[in-house]
């Protein structure tokens, strides 16, 4: 006789599907009835922050100064600066492409933060555009676009045609810019500074000017060059990534150390960068200018062989300890070719549970001025906060990899709106919310625990009524951050 299985009279495990559903439950005795006719409600009531701190600053001012406004000015409804603190405000609230401005367009709360006179757009010279206060992803299009050789010319090239008039932008004055509110946010001249240069992949996915693969990362992109100081942005340069990570770093520096060094001679500047910035080039032009430097030194088997000493010491350690192990050592050494000198290299012999793990940096720093571990561990380490975090912060909530137009020089100057985007909201953490629980907060939370606000908006003869909601958690934080904006004790 074969084994007889019964089966169970209830099932084995719980089928939420087959359960009875209780039908819903009525809010205290209500009906929940939901429609479209709160007014004008916004989720960004925070934008007033973004308003004060531009005034209190001028950051978005001195960014419009820096572009050329060849447009009728009888003929347009959208001022520069309007054009471009719109495009600005939008990267800090979280709105990264043009098409979002077709709605926020209609949005009465940016358009305070604009400081429009006409809040609803009613009085707009077209029937189409009534409603709208704000320019949309067109007019910002145009903007983007414009070549930065225009020179304004009435007529286009080799035809008797009128050429449209245009906006260009004067991408020198920026860079100085950058540098210039660095230098403004200093009270006083430190006695040293450290200026961090990395690189890092822009993953492309069409077509744009400048595109090709790159086999670090395994994918076409560009490779943009970053510099910051601390949390301070001082350069944004959009590469093509078919060549070394330090090219050009050099002739970006230049300009920017002289600006510096204009304004505080007596300051001692040092540079750090990782492995890929450790070329004869900048090195020799940083001791011909009496700079110091930190770059990390790619492994190759003349070095791993000169602390075989160190690494067999590491890997006793971790085999007694079962932990991860580290013996710091130094030595002079100069490559075969490219090096013009010996210069000091420091070794880290480590071995961790996956095995040896060599690591190695070089500077122009003296044994007496800085030993090796410490340089190693305090100094070079360093960078996994500046600038790397820093970068993370700005391509990831500000959208400096938003670089999808055909042609390099638009997606540099979307890099700058970036750009400026982060320094106005650096400059808020810095000053605004020091002091307070958000003092060290990222980009992604200033907005969303500061800036986007639920409210409504009433416009009346006299007034702009800003109601902002009463749920908000940080209501208290929001107050004082806008009195110390409002009242100057923000700087």
């Amino acid at each position: 006789m074969g084994l007889v299985i019964t089966p169970l009279q209830t099932p084995r495990r719980f089928n939420p599907l087959a359960q009875p559903l209780e039908p819903s439950q009525k809010l205290g005795g209500r009906d929940l009835v939901w429609r479209f006719d709160g007014g004008d409600i916004t989720c960004d009531g925070g934008a007033l922050v973004l308003k004060k701190l531009e005034e209190r600053t001028g950051i978005v001012r001195r960014f419009a100064a820096c572009f050329t406004d060849y447009r009728k000015a009888d003929q347009i409804e959208h001022p520069l600066l309007d054009l471009i603190a719109q495009r600005v405000f939008g990267l800090a609230l979280g709105y990264e492409d043009l098409n979002d401005h077709d709605a926020l367009r209609r949005d009465p709360m940016l358009a305070v933060a604009l400081s429009k006179d006409d809040l609803k757009g009613e009085h707009r010279r077209r029937a189409q555009d009534r409603g709208k206060a704000l320019a949309g992803k067109s007019t910002l299009n145009r903007l983007e676009l414009t070549a930065p050789d225009y020179d304004g010319s009435p007529r286009q090239k080799n035809s008797d045609k009128p050429e449209t008039k245009k906006i260009v932008v004067d991408p020198e004055s920026i860079d100085a810019l950058l540098v210039d509110l660095f230098l403004e946010a200093h009270p006083q001249a430190p006695e040293q500074i450290i200026l961090d240069l990395d690189a890092t992949d822009d993953t492309l996915y069409g077509n744009q000017e400048g595109r090709f693969y790159h086999g670090y990362y395994h994918d076409y992109c560009y490779l943009p060059l970053y510099v910051f100081c601390g949390e301070h942005l001082l350069c944004a340069r959009l590469r093509m990534s078919n060549l070394d990570a330090s090219a050009d770093s050099m002739e970006e520096l230049e300009p920017l150390i002289a600006r510096i060094r204009q304004r505080w001679p007596a300051v001692k500047i040092r540079l750090r960068g990782d492995g890929g910035f450790c070329r004869e080039k900048l090195m020799a032009w940083c001791e011909r200018e009496g700079m110091d430097y930190i770059f990390g030194l790619a492994q190759n088997e003349r070095l791993k062989k000169q602390i075989a000493p160190q690494m067999a010491q590491a890997e006793k350690q971790y085999l007694e300890t079962k932990a991860p192990a580290r013996v710091f050592t130094e030595f002079f050494y100069a490559t075969e070719k490219t090096w013009s000198c010996e210069r000091r290299v420091i070794a880290k012999a480590e071995h961790i549970t996956k095995g040896a793990n060599p690591r190695f940096v070089v500077t122009s720093l003296s044994s007496q001025q800085m030993p090796a571990q410490e340089l190693y561990e305090k100094e070079y380490c360093a960078r996994g906060e500046c600038p790397e975090n820093r970068i993370k912060e700005q391509q990831l909530d500000l959208f400096a990899d938003r670089t999808s137009t055909g042609k390099m020089w638009s997606n540099q100057l979307r890099l700058y709106f970036s750009s400026i985007a982060y320094v106005l909201l650096q400059t808020l953490r810095r000053s605004g919310l020091a002091g307070t629980e958000l003092e060290k907060a990222q980009c992604g939370t200033i907005r969303l625990k500061l800036l986007k606000i639920g409210a409504q908006i009433r416009v009346t003869v006299r007034k702009v009524w800003v109601s902002l909601s009463s749920g908000y958690p940080y209501a208290a934080l929001f107050a004082r951050v806008l009195d110390a904006l409002e009242t100057g004790r923000a700087t």
